[in-house]
């Protein structure tokens, strides 16, 4: 089984990134470790693009299936937020493979037929060449260039983030923070871009996203929810703490009890502003990064009176 091992890594980055949900994507990994189990593997003369056909297709089922269709109805869903660091986000050596991995791109994809997200995510962020993936698709070179050039123009059409480092991320996270909770919206309008919109999963309770759109309203509805509460404490458990952090390479605030993370907000930033707002407090959406946060050391709370 070591070979399966050394390419766990690799493939829950690419089941992830075609799934957007890291639950969905270790089960994807799970069911072909069952297949390679299974197989006459004395005859598979090229293990690792083995497992990365069945892992795509198996993907790929998953994505097709009628549940998966319901579960993410257009506008209903969000991706599965993963802390900087986490061995599921994969390669990050280049550009077109950090920004796969955002959530950005990855809500983008759900707008995108599953043969054309894989060929994307083959092509982009693990570097296969088209032939490689046309063999893995069982389709031809020339379907796998369409397929790839119809996905960037898609995904290209409707970007929205730019690269930050680390020491901008804390910034923007800092301001953020400082604005929405000093109770004045328009220091957070002043951040945000003229057509900034948020999200939000409702705390895994509303069944439909929230979503807010024109910068006033942003503002309000941001303000509101990091005004404190003695009810949102006693619904919560306690004072939260608010930590800069970086989740999906972009920059985000991490509201956490002690080691236990309640809530993430992710930003989404366009020259210097705040375009995307996305906030997950949904249990089931936060449980991988919740684990990886209590694995780390954390800096100092950007906010201890709330």
């Amino acid at each position: 089984m070591e070979r399966f091992e050394a390419n766990r890594n690799r493939l829950a980055s690419l089941a992830y990134r075609l799934l957007g949900s890291a639950a969905d994507a270790e089960d994807a990994v799970q069911d072909t470790f069952l297949r390679w189990h299974a197989a006459d593997r004395e005859h598979i003369e090229v293990p690792e693009a083995w497992l990365t056909k069945v892992l795509t297709n198996l993907s790929l089922d998953r994505l097709r299936s009628a549940t998966m269709r319901r579960e993410r109805a257009v506008g209903d869903w969000l991706p599965e937020p993963l802390l900087d660091g986490d061995p599921m986000l994969g390669p990050a050596d280049a550009v077109e493979q950090r920004e796969s991995v955002t959530l950005a791109v990855l809500t983008l994809m759900e707008r995108v037929p599953p043969v054309e997200r894989a060929v994307y995510v083959l092509r982009e962020a693990f570097s296969h060449t088209h032939a490689e993936i046309a063999g893995i698709l069982d389709i031809t070179e020339s379907a796998s260039q369409q397929y790839a050039h119809r996905a960037r123009r898609r995904i290209a059409a409707e970007r929205v983030v730019g690269e930050i480092d680390l020491a901008a991320a804390r910034r923007i996270v800092e301001a953020f923070v400082d604005a929405a909770s000093s109770g004045r919206t328009e220091r957070l309008v002043a951040l945000l871009t003229d057509d900034a919109t948020a999200i939000s999963d409702g705390a895994g309770q509303a069944g439909k996203l929230l979503r807010y759109s024109v910068p006033e309203r942003v503002a309000a509805a941001l303000r509101a929810g990091f005004k404190p509460t003695r009810a949102k404490r006693k619904l919560v458990g306690g004072p939260l703490a608010m930590h800069a952090g970086v989740v999906n390479g972009s920059p985000a605030v991490i509201a956490a009890i002690e080691d236990r993370v309640v809530g993430v907000v992710v930003l989404d930033v366009r020259d210097d502003k705040v375009a995307v707002v996305r906030g997950m407090a949904g249990p089931g959406r936060l449980a991988r990064l919740a684990e990886e946060w209590q694995r780390r050391e954390h800096d100092d709370s950007l906010l201890t009176s709330w």
